[in-house]
């Protein structure tokens, strides 16, 4: 398996020649020789042609040339010779041709606008720059206009100009709106290229104040603004209650409603329209269009397709970009929006030109006097370009004539050059989208050979290998290469040999004999010259024994072999791979000279095992398998910890090693991976065992390494795969000599406890580490960055040393050394410390604060000096609280709160702050000391935000059709309240709601008095507040009013209904108003307004119908967020409600309405989300257990009283009131009727008229008694009439008392 690889020669220094192909003469890239010989100029830095320049910063247009001897420079400007010395503004730089404008000490950049050409000058020739085209940037401000709000209607299209001002270069133009948040974009939604907002259609949520256009001028660094544009969006569902507001009710009119509408092309308009770019550049082609539903862009290319990998869509695919376009993307473009309702296109003709492109551009020419050469310049372009030459930045045509010279079109001839045909040529290639201007010299030179290899050069290859030996040589004209082998040998030719142009000799099959000495000899008319390099051969490396396949039983050791032969003259290295990766760090692998060995073999060993072995020219490498098998099993084996070693001995003392040897124990059946030596100090921790190393199971002698000045003892413990052994008995004891200490103490550190003090700490050295007797420190500080000495002091065995009376936070270079009785160690490394640091002495500057919203606000301050800070920044602190609510005006206790900001840094976020409220804040630098003084309080204030739910909200005084609401404003106002928004809706038995009615309350009102609502009905009240932000929170409550105490029943509501027409009243200051309701006839039929109240497992939906009567409605849910299908449920009758029961608590549901037999009428979706799982607050009266003990309880009394009444009915006699009536008797009272319904006279046998108990008399006299029995909506029956005429009292209740 063994593979040979050969190291090539020398190729690094051949490169650059073998690559070199040679055309009239190549000037090697020879630093020496570059300096010795002479060179037209070459222009090798200038400014961009069209440069634009900062007007604020110098204008520094460059250019540098290089040439022998070093060129002179001039400038022209605007076609003219530009005179620097004149203008004191201007300077040239030292050894260069760039001109500096110092523009910052006076100068003006719009007075060095122009045309600016340089010119690099020697006695070769004359190279000249590109046109240099000077334009200082410009940013000027927004022409200001008066913008007119844009009143749009839903669904119609909108565009809003940007038409930002004319910049140099042009601006980046963006959106963003007063909170400077970039407007999102979308499909619907999206910025032109020309930077005009265009939108497909609006929405009611496009509806705001503040659209602002930014240009961003990048050149000055500067944004400008444009006014904010605002623009309103009146929905159909607004348009027509306004309308409806000002009708009668007899008028009937209705708003267009939102009309879906095939797409209009914003831009372009018209059906065609042309583009021409230029070739290289990027092509960007635009079609943004308007309708409803927002219309989709597609991208084609007539007659062909759209060019892969170089093709993007941006701007929701409205704009197509193809990059690096060629002629080849010349054609017809075609943009198709379409939606649902049809399609437009528009087909734009991109015609691509080209500036002028090289094709061959002219190549400096070196030639020697006689010969013959060419200048091509050929360039292409569309249209094509013109072709015209320069000499020394002269036209050609008016330049010195040059005999050797001629020019043909794109090419100039040169033939029997001399030195003075030596000359910088120009080629400019124009058409009119640029032009391209190259330089090219002609350098005529006369030079003798020369051989740039060094001489004696060593080449060295392994056998049967190819050799490579340079000559690399220069000379004018061209000189020929010829080599020899020997001081005297022959010239070399044949087949063996491969002679290069550049001058390199190649041996394709280098052998023994090819080895000595080779001499190169280059040679014109001018001289000869020659060079000798040496060639050795080496002997290959080779492996004779390579590593062989081998299979190994689990807990074995196998050996690989490896054994080689080289080179006795190179240095070999063997390096070992397992599965071609270093092997495992892993004390079991020993790498020894010619073998790998591997101990106590795993099963994660198995795999290929690689030796390589390397040489500086040559590398050969060989290959084996291990395969790892399970042992054979052996039966009753017991496995245990070895048996302790014993037999210790210590041999070969010296001061610092000593030898250990011993005798393993039993292994019991399982190998001894390896033996922990522990030692034990009895001169400074008796009876205390240390790790000291530990070695592999195969050794039973270890060298061990002591230290100065301790007693030792050791031990050896055996460890194999079960555990360790017990320790061995302790060997002899060896005391080492005492010598100075080896280290000094660690983890020096210099800190100061006080402002005038530094605490220099440090770990002591351990026991065995002192060395010998008397340990002590040398303890040594310096005032950093100041010419001082050292001041030192010896301290005893401590950790700690205290030096006073230093200045305030000041650096201090400070080290520890040790020292005992026999000397110091080693000189210590110095560490930085800080003497004691003081609280900061300046409060942060320049506190701004820039309120982000109403809860939350961004603080910026200066940082103080850091001299100023007295101690390790380690950050700053902001106080802030609120000082009081802008709503309230009352102040309370102030808290204070603190955010701490790490580090250097110079702002941060201060959340969670209560709007509308006034706040105050300082900042403060902190060191580790503490706290610096408070910067001066700043005062902000923090806009509006939504109020929080009302504090209560009470309902009192039920009555037969009315409820009192009274309530307490929110605790926390955030704002201004502008209203309070209530709204209720009734619930029956199975909690279902019936349809929702919304009242809006002044803001200073407190309670309101709801009229004509159902009798004896549950009523749900949702009411909030509202600033002019939004609203707030909601709270709930529920309430019944009472049954009708005449008996009555009121008219039932009509279906879907639930409730009667609301009269309400609130406190004194406001009036009973009935409210007016118009009517606005639809155009279609539509279903709005669809309200969700919803509990945990259910929710009652309500919606409003506006269209034919009879309709059948259904409702369709599902989970929100979910693509499951819908699920629908149809409504009985035509009721306006309905209640989804059987929901999960705690998920959010989305629902809609529809229609039977209108096809894809329903409403639009609302979303709404079940509450968590809990009780239920709703609860059923007629189920508890009070009520149902009240009314048996009631049942029982009505018995009672019958039975009394049948006795006295029987018994007979007077009733006591009878003689009261006799005795005043109302000359008023007229008999009546029994049975019309009313309250009439009542007479007993005696014909005398008894008392007459009216409505009024019976409820106040009989309450609270009989109110229980009054509030039943039947008619009494004949016991409790009797009842009443025992009492004296006159009844009249629709029925007599007949027993």
């Amino acid at each position: 398996m063994m593979k040979k690889m050969s190291i090539p020669t020398s190729k690094a220094s051949l490169v650059l020649f073998l690559c070199q192909i040679i055309s009239a003469l190549d000037v090697p890239l020879d630093s020496k020789l570059l300096e010795e010989l002479s060179q037209p100029p070459t222009i090798t830095q200038q400014s961009p042609k069209d440069y634009i320049v900062d007007p604020r910063e110098n204008i520094v247009i460059q250019c540098e040339a290089k040439g022998k001897p070093p060129p002179s420079f001039s400038w022209t400007r605007n076609g003219t010779h530009f005179d620097i010395d004149k203008d004191a503004q201007v300077t040239m730089k030292p050894n260069s041709g760039t001109l500096v404008v110092n523009i910052m000490n006076g100068g003006k950049a719009e007075a060095y606008e122009g045309v600016y050409q340089c010119t690099a000058r020697n006695e070769r020739g004359a190279a000249i720059s590109n046109n240099i085209v000077i334009r200082p940037s410009r940013s000027p401000l927004w022409t200001k206009e008066k913008l007119e709000p844009n009143h749009v209607r839903e669904g119609d299209s909108l565009v809003l100009h940007c038409r930002p001002p004319v910049g140099l270069p042009p601006p980046i133009i963006f959106w963003m709106d007063n909170a400077f948040q970039r407007l999102p974009q979308s499909e619907r939604v999206s910025q032109g290229l020309n930077g005009d907002l265009y939108f497909s259609n609006v929405q009611p949520e496009d509806t705001r104040e503040d659209y602002i256009c930014y240009a961003r001028f990048n050149h000055t660094q500067t944004i400008q603004q444009k006014q904010p544009i605002s623009v309103k969006v009146f929905s159909m569902d607004s348009l027509n209650d306004t309308i409806a507001a000002n009708l009668s009710d007899t008028d009937i009119y209705g708003a267009k409603p939102v009309t879906e509408r095939q797409p209009v092309l914003l831009t372009p308009t018209g059906s065609t329209s042309t583009k021409v770019e230029l070739r290289g550049n990027v092509l960007l082609l635009e079609c943004i269009a308007a309708g409803l539903p927002t219309p989709v862009i597609r991208w084609i290319k007539e007659g062909g397709e759209l060019p892969a990998n170089r093709t993007f869509f941006e701007n929701f695919k409205k704009t197509l970009k193809i990059i690096d376009v060629s002629e080849a993307d010349s054609g017809n473009y075609k943009c198709i929006a379409r939606n649902t309702l049809g399609s437009v296109h528009h087909v734009i003709s991109v015609t691509v030109k080209a500036a002028p492109y090289w094709i061959t551009a002219p190549r400096n020419l070196v030639l020697s006097p006689g010969e013959d050469g060419t200048l091509i310049c050929r360039a292409n372009g569309n249209p094509k370009p013109s072709i015209s030459w320069l000499a020394n930045g002269v036209p050609i045509a008016i330049a010195p004539e040059d005999p050797s010279r001629k020019v043909d079109g794109d090419t100039i001839i040169f033939s029997q050059v001399q030195e003075r045909s030596s000359a910088v040529y120009q080629c400019n290639a124009s058409n009119e989208y640029g032009y391209l201007l190259a330089n090219a010299f002609v350098n005529v030179l006369a030079e003798p050979p020369r051989i740039l290899t060094p001489a004696n050069k060593l080449y060295q290859v392994i056998a049967d290998s190819p050799a490579l030996l340079d000559c690399a040589y220069f000379g004018s004209p061209k000189p020929e290469i010829e080599w020899f082998k020997g001081v005297k040998g022959s010239i070399l030719r044949g087949n063996e040999y491969v002679f290069h142009d550049n001058g390199t000799l190649e041996i394709p099959v280098a052998q023994k004999n090819s080895a000595g000495t080779y001499t190169c000899v280059a040679r014109n008319e001018l001289g000869k010259i020659q060079n000798e390099v040496q060639l050795e051969i080496k002997d290959p490396t080779m492996i004779i024994k390579q590593p062989e396949y081998k299979v190994i039983q689990r807990y074995g050791q196998v050996s690989f072999e490896c054994i080689i032969k080289h080179d006795s003259t190179l240095l070999p290295t063997v390096t070992w791979l397992k599965d071609n990766d270093e092997l495992p760090d892993d004390e079991r692998f020993l790498v020894g000279k010619d073998n790998l060995t591997i101990m106590n073999v795993t099963d994660k060993d198995d795999g290929t095992y690689t030796c390589i072995v390397n040489t500086t020219l040559d590398s050969v490498s060989a290959s084996a398998v291990l395969t790892v098998v399970a042992a054979p099993p052996t039966p009753a084996i017991i496995y245990a910890r070895p048996n302790p070693p014993f037999d210790l001995e210590l041999t070969g003392q010296l001061e610092r090693s000593i030898d250990l040897s011993w005798i393993p124990g039993d292994e019991n059946n399982s190998p001894i991976i390896n033996f922990v030596i522990e030692y034990e100090d009895a001169l400074h921790e008796p009876g205390v065992w240390h790790y000291q190393t530990e070695v592999p199971g195969t050794q039973t002698t270890a060298q061990l390494k002591l230290s100065p000045y301790v007693n030792y003892s050791f031990r050896v413990i055996a460890v194999n795969r079960i555990g360790r052994s017990q320790p061995s008995e302790p060997s002899e004891q060896y005391l080492t000599k005492s010598a100075s200490p080896d280290e000094n103490p660690a983890n020096v550190q210099g800190i100061g406890s006080e402002p005038d003090n530094l605490v220099i700490t440090w770990e002591p050295l351990k026991g065995f580490q002192s060395n010998g007797p008397g340990l002590q420190y040398k303890v040594s500080w310096r005032q950093k960055d100041v010419d001082d000495e050292w001041t030192s002091v010896i301290v005893a065995n401590v950790s700690k040393y205290i030096v006073s009376g230093t200045p305030t936070f000041v650096p201090y270079e400070v080290k520890v050394q040790a020292l005992n009785d026999l000397g110091y160690a080693p000189e210590p490394s110095e560490v930085i410390g800080h003497s004691g640091e003081d609280l900061p002495m300046v409060a942060p500057g320049n506190v701004q604060v820039h309120v982000i919203n109403s809860t939350l606000a961004k603080v910026h301050w200066d940082p103080v000096p850091l001299k100023t800070v007295r101690g390790h920044l380690q950050g700053y602190k902001v106080y802030y609280w609120k000082v009081q609510s802008l709503s309230r005006r009352s102040r309370r206790h102030i808290e204070k709160k603190i955010l701490t900001f790490r580090g250097n840094k110079t702002f941060g976020m201060l959340p969670g702050l209560e709007p509308y409220s006034s706040y105050k804040l300082n900042v403060r630098v902190v060191n580790g000391k503490g706290e610096g003084p408070a910067s001066p309080d700043k005062v902000f204030n923090t806009p509006e935000g939504v109020p929080s739910s009302p504090s209560f909200l009470k309902i009192t005084n039920p009555t037969l059709d009315s409820l009192t609401l009274e309530w307490g404003s929110p605790t926390h106002p955030n704002g201004v309240l502008t209203s309070y928004t209530l709204k209720f809706q009734p619930i029956n038995n199975t909690h279902e709601l019936g349809p929702l009615v919304e009242i809006k309350i002044p803001a200073n009102e407190s309670s309101l008095i709801l009229k004509n609502l159902n009798y004896s009905t549950r009523y749900k009240f949702y009411f909030n507040a509202q600033t002019s932000v939004g609203s707030g929170s909601q709270i709930t409550e529920e309430a019944v009013t009472i049954m009708d105490e005449a008996g009555i029943l009121r008219p039932a509501v009509g279906a879907g209904k639930g409730y009667s027409e609301i009269l309400f009243a609130t406190s004194p200051v406001m009036h009973t108003v009935r409210p007016t309701f118009y009517k606005v006839q639809p155009l279609y039929p539509r279903i709005r307004n669809v309200t969700t109240a919803a509990a945990e497992t259910y929710a009652n939906i309500s919606w409003e119908y506006e269209g034919p009567d009879h309709a059948n409605f259904y409702v369709e849910y599902g989970v929100a967020g979910s693509k499951e299908d819908w699920k629908k449920e149809i409504v009985n009758g035509s009721r306006s409600f309905f209640v989804l029961k059987g929901l999960t608590p705690g998920t959010a549901y989305k629902v809609r309405v529809g229609a039977e037999g209108l096809s894809g009428f329903r409403s639009s979706e609302d979303v709404f989300e079940t509450g968590p799982a809990m009780a239920s607050r709703q609860v059923d009266i007629a189920t508890q257990g009070w009520f149902i003990g009240l009314m048996c309880a009631v049942a029982l009394l009505i018995l009672i009283l019958l039975i009394v009444c049948f006795i006295r009915r029987n018994k007979g006699g007077k009733y006591p009131v009878k003689e009261k009536e006799d005795a005043h008797a109302d000359p008023e009272i007229q008999p009546m009727k029994e049975d019309d319904g009313t309250f009439g006279e009542y007479r007993d046998r005696a014909g005398a008229a008894t008392s007459q108990i009216t409505e009024d008399t019976l409820s106040s006299s009989l309450q609270p008694s009989i109110t229980a029995v009054t509030q039943f909506p039947v008619c009494l029956p004949h016991m409790m009439r009797c009842f009443f005429e025992e009492k004296g009292y006159r009844v009249s209740l629709g029925k007599k008392c007949n027993f």
